[in-house]
This record gives C-alpha cells, structure tokens and sequence, in this order.
C-alpha cells in the first residue's frame, strides 16, 4: 500500500497482510490521532482487532476500496423520516405554512391578525374586535392550525353560542382539515372517566351550556389545562355595575374559570363595548385580571388596551391589490305618521305603561318593579311594532290576568284583600335578550309580559283587567281596520324601483328584520298576500329548528324562487346572506344599538359585491320613535364625518346613559315639558 492508502482503510475495505489467516474484512475503524487507528476485522470467520501505526501501510495490500456510507436501509423509512422533519421545522422557512396548507384564500387583515398580532403573543391573551363579517372564524382557525404545526397546541377548546357551534365544526374541517368534537349530554354520559375534558383534546362547547352547570365547570376545572381557549361572541360574557357593585353574571365567571385554564386565551367580539367604560374593563378582566383590578372610578382612568386588542372596521379593510374589500353601506330613516286611530291606541297604552310603572316604584319591591318594568318594556316596544302584535300581547296578559284574578278570588272574600299567591317568573335582563335570541328567550318574554303586574290587591287587579279589556279592544277595531301606517311605509319600500332588478324585471332578494314574532307571523302573511307565492317567503325566529333554519338560509341565498326573509334576530349572528341580498329593511328598530351593525353584518360581509341599503322603519309621531330619529340622524352625521366608520362610534356616543333609558325615560316622562326637553336633547346626543 501506498502512505496516501493509510487513510483508505474503512468499515467494507479488505486488506490483505493484516492477519495471517488471509485477507481481512474491515468491521469498524477508530482513529487514534492523526497516525494511528484502532481496526477491528474479520478474517476465516473468526474476528480480530489490531492497533495499526503509519509506515504499516507498506507490509499491507488494500485489496478493495471501503464506503463511507451504506444505501441498503429501507428506502420509505428514510423519506417517511426526513418527511416528517421536513414538516417540523417548515415554519421556519414558510412563516405562513397554515394558510397555503388550508383551503382558504387568506386577506391581509386576516394574515396580519394571525402573524403580526397573535402568533407573536406568548402567551397569548388577546381580544380580536373586528367588525361583523371580517372573517373572524378564518382567523381563529389560521392562529389553531399555526399552533399545531409549530408544535405548540395539543388541547384546544372552543366555545360559541348554541346557534353557532356547528357552523365551527363544519368551517374547520372543509377549510383546515381540523376534527373538531361537539361536546353534547351523550358524550359526557358516555365518557369512560366522566370528564370528557379529559379525554378530548378538541372540543366545542355551547356557551350556556357551561355557564348553566355547575357540574361542567367543575369537570372543567379538574381538568389539564389547555393549550389554547377560544371564546366566540365573547360580549356575552360581559359583566356590568349595578349601584356601585358588580353584577356578575353566570357566564362572566365561566369567563373567568376558562381563562384560569389555559396557556392561550383568545376573546372574540365584534361589539365588545357597551358605551361604559366600567362594563369594558370589567370585561377585559377576563384577559387580565390584575391589570383591571380594583374599583372602576369615573374619569380617573380610561384604560389603553391597544396591546390586548385589534379593532378594525370594514372602512380600514383592503384586498391585497390595493381595493377596498366591503361596497359601501347606505342607510335610509323611513318616517312615517300614525293615523289617528293608531294614536289614540298609541296614547291609551303608553297611559297605561306609564302609570304601571309608576305603581310599581311605589311598591318598594326591587324585584317587582323590576319584572314589571321589563314587562311594560316589552308590551311598549311591541306597540311600535304591529297591530297584531299588541293585540296578541295584550289578549294573553287580559287572560293571564283574569286567571289569576279567578284563582285569588277562591281564596279571598274581601275585594281589598292583599295579593298572596305570586307567580314564579323567569329571571329575565333585556340587555341579555338582545344577545340571546331564541326560543327560549321569547318564551320568557311572553311569560313576563303575560303575567308581571303591580297590583297589589285584588280590587287593583280587577281595575287593570278592564283597563286591559278596553285596550284590547282598541287593538283589535285598528288590526281588523287596516289602518296599519308602518306597513303602507313598508309597502311603499318594496315599490321602489332599486328593489326591481332593471335587467331582468325580477324582484330582488330583501332581507326584513322585526323583533316579535306575532309581528313576524303578520308580516309573513301580508307579504305573501302581496306577492301572491307562500314559496317566495321564508321566515327565520327563534322557535324554527335548527335543520329548517339551515334550509331557509340556503333556499334564500340560491334559490330564486324565494325572495323574502323574514327574521327576528334569531338570525343576528353567525347567518351568512351576502350570497342572496345587498337590501334590507329593519321593521322594527333594536333597543340595543350594536344590533343594528350585527343585523346589518348579514349582507354586509365578505364576499358581497354590491352596495347595500339599509331602511330603518321610524314613527314620527311617539316619544321613543322621536328618540330614535335623532339617533338615526346623528348617525348619518357619523356616517358622513367618519367616512362611513358609524357603529364603530356608538359605545362613545351613549357614554352615561343606555339608550335603552332614553327610551323608556321617552315614555314615562314625555308628557312633563321639562322631561320631554331632556329626553329629547340625550336622544340627539345619544345617536
């Protein structure tokens, strides 16, 4: 051998004079410095092992030359292994390797969110304020797929309004291949250790599902904690001061126990400020307890949650060439005046309201005059409504009334005889109705209105029964006269020549949301009447089951046969419509304002390519209608100012007082001068 051939030698080479037996089968080489090597051989099936020096060489013969490497392992084991360290560490030189592994076409405002605000967070406590429409749920689902793939998410849960955990299920698996388990009253019976939390690593939860058991949230807490915790509508968890302390709903401590369980906590909510101050940072506690702790003090500190929180409105929204990503939103405030029929029923049931109210403060029972209140609301706002409406409410409170007044009488002689037997009503906050649609909802309305009354004896009951009976009359002489002004303005509405398509002469698809579902049951067959096809009209309320919903929805975004909807805000969130219309017509004005950009997102969301117009039904001539005019046209002013960022603005504008107060202050001091002037100026202020 050559002194060059000393570093040849490797594990396959065969040298000969190595050993005496003949030529050698090199096993293994360790070096020694740079002139010696340790050998171990094989040779006439016995092995050896020699320390070999330089200048040995020249007494050997390098009989064949050895490999460094061999290629004789399993070929798909090698590829599965470098596969798979492929995928480990592709984040690194893809930093958005979850939006081209997805089905989806991510928009910047979406990417941004994800990578430039969430993904940077660790641990991540964050609340995402986009409008309505902005494709919140892409987010949530880029930030989980993100996680995974870096190899920091094992346990998530997410949990969402009933109405809307199905639409989750479905969006996370078609668009990023992500099984997720809807967590239901089978699974927990049928878990193996009796806390599903345990055994499921992906799980959505409905919201007052939680809220409402104690027994979840105990499983919850005994539970490992999670990698990441989405809350979807998270305003629902929103806590409030009531008189100085706190009202903590059951929902704001479930809030509170999930962020105690997870790494990753991310609130989601296109309305997350009521317009007070204290309400939002009592809200933002649930991210950050310590930051937000103490007593709120007003005008001592506003807090800065620039750093916990993106808020974006669809005018700050583009696609990547450079165009606005959402057509421009119109709004128009429909006046109409009551006939005089309809303002002397108007005048005799705001009367009525009016002095219940009173009555009810006079008792000195909080709980009374609180249920009685709502109750008044309700047959107040459902006045505004219909005809069909109040007459209905009214109908069933006469009867529920008379009822109770039947059964105290079997108990009592004397007319002046004190009320003993108080009817078990629902535990009801109006503020919580507008966030919760349903069936149960309105059934609890129903409930409160039918049965809550301020009269203390039975002599009072009596005297409201007939004051009930002449009001319900009144009701039904202006239902059976057809004297209905709103619904000569609403006709008037879809004779408008923009509700005809000009190309075709086919109507176009109009989308009309009202609140009662008497109300949505009379416009249903007006229209119909109208339109002369039952199968033109669909109607969505919080009594229609979850499957005839979905159908509805579909029908009305791709069949063209239908071209109505009619819905309450069983429909306000989580229902997707910009496929079927760009028009639609608020029949009845919500009493909590952030409804009407949430009823407005369902046209006026991705994917919508024409302008959308927006009619607010107003009566001219009431008290809370004068409220809400004003409100309407300090909003255009915003609108006009703003260059369309409207509700982005209405938490500011009702700092102080709800306008939900405004409304009910219209009513019960209207007639007082000065009250009226307040009133009246808060609402020009207020909107």
């Amino acid at each position: 051998m050559n002194p060059s051939d000393f570093d040849s030698i490797k594990p396959g080479s065969v040298v000969l004079g190595l050993d005496a037996a003949g030529p050698a089968d090199i096993v293994q080489v360790s070096d020694f410095g740079p002139d010696a090597k340790n050998i171990t051989f094989r040779a006439a099936g016995r092995v050896g092992e020699r320390l070999l020096y330089r200048g040995e060489e020249a007494t050997l013969e390098l009989v064949k030359q050895g490999r460094s490497y061999a290629f004789d392992a399993d070929g798909n084991l090698l590829r599965l292994a470098s596969e798979a360290y492929r995928i480990r560490l592709a984040h690194l030189f893809d930093p958005y390797l979850a939006v081209s592994a997805s089905q989806i076409e991510a928009l910047p405002h979406q990417i941004t969110a994800v990578y430039g605000e969430m993904l940077p967070r660790q641990p991540l406590r964050f609340l995402l304020a986009d409008d309505p429409g902005a494709g919140k749920t892409i987010m949530a689902g880029l930030l989980i797929k993100e996680l995974m793939i870096r190899g920091d998410l094992d346990r998530c849960l997410i949990v969402a309004p009933g109405s809307l955990v199905e639409q989750w299920q479905e969006e996370l698996a078609e668009k990023f291949g992500l099984g997720f388990d809807l967590l239901t009253r089978d699974q927990i019976e049928a878990s193996i250790t009796g806390n599903p939390f345990v055994e499921k690593h992906r799980l959505i939860m409905r919201l007052d599902m939680a809220a409402r058991s104690d027994e979840l949230k105990t499983k919850l807490a005994a539970a490992p904690d999670w990698d990441l915790i989405i809350c979807d509508e998270a305003h629902r968890m929103a806590a409030s001061y009531f008189g100085g302390e706190v009202k903590e709903t059951q929902r704001h401590k479930l809030g509170k126990l999930l962020g105690t369980r997870t790494r990753n906590f991310l609130l989601m909510s296109a309305t997350p400020h009521n317009g007070k101050e204290a309400d939002f940072q009592l809200f933002m506690g649930l991210l950050d307890a310590d930051r937000f702790e103490g007593r709120f003090r007003e005008g001592v500190h506003k807090a800065d949650v620039s750093d916990m929180m993106r808020r974006l409105t669809k005018e700050e929204l583009y696609r990547f060439d450079g165009t606005p990503l959402f057509p421009e939103r119109r709004a128009y405030t429909a006046s109409y005046a009551l006939s005089p029929v309809e303002a002397d029923l108007y005048q005799a049931v705001t009367t009525y309201v009016r002095e219940e109210m009173n009555r009810a403060d006079r008792t000195g029972d909080d709980k009374r005059r609180s249920s009685v209140g709502f109750a008044l609301q309700i047959l107040q706002r459902r006045l505004a409504s219909s005809p069909a409406a109040i007459h209905r409410s009214l109908e069933r409170r006469r009867k529920r009334l008379e009822e109770r007044l039947r059964e105290e009488t079997l108990m009592r002689q004397s007319g002046s005889a004190s009320l003993r037997r108080t009817p078990e009503l629902p535990s009801y906050d109006p503020d919580d109705a507008d966030e919760i649609p349903g069936a149960e909802v309105e059934e609890a309305e129903d409930q409160i209105a039918d049965q809550a009354t301020a009269a203390a004896t039975l002599a009072e009951l009596e005297a409201e029964i007939l004051t009930l009976k002449d009001l319900e009359g009144r009701a039904l002489r202006l239902k059976l006269s057809g004297l209905d002004a709103k619904w000569r303005e609403l006709e008037s509405i879809l004779d408008e020549p923009m509700m005809l398509d000009q190309a075709t002469g086919l109507r176009r698809k109009v989308l009309i949301f009202t609140e009662p579902k008497d109300t949505l049951e009379y416009l249903q067959q007006k229209i119909v009447a109208r339109v002369g096809d039952p199968a033109a009209v669909v109607v969505i309320h919080g009594g229609v089951a979850r499957e005839a919903r979905r159908a509805a929805i579909a029908a009305f975004n791709s069949d063209p046969v239908v071209r109505v909807m009619i819905a309450n805000d069983a429909a306000g969130e989580g229902v997707n419509l910009q496929r079927g219309a760009h028009l639609m017509i608020n029949y009845d004005l919500p009493w909590n304002p952030n409804r009407l950009e949430q009823r407005f997102g369902r046209i006026h969301r991705i994917g919508q390519t024409e302008v959308c117009h927006l009619w607010n039904l107003c009566a001219a001539n009431t008290r809370e209608g004068e409220v809400y005019r004003r409100l309407l046209e300090k909003l255009e002013e915003a609108r006009t100012a703003l260059g369309g960022k409207v509700y982005d603005v209405l938490g500011e504008l009702f700092e102080g007082q709800a306008l939900r107060d405004l409304l009910v202050d219209a009513i019960r001091y209207g007639d007082r001068p000065r009250e009226e002037g307040r009133t009246t100026s808060e609402g020009g202020r207020g909107g």
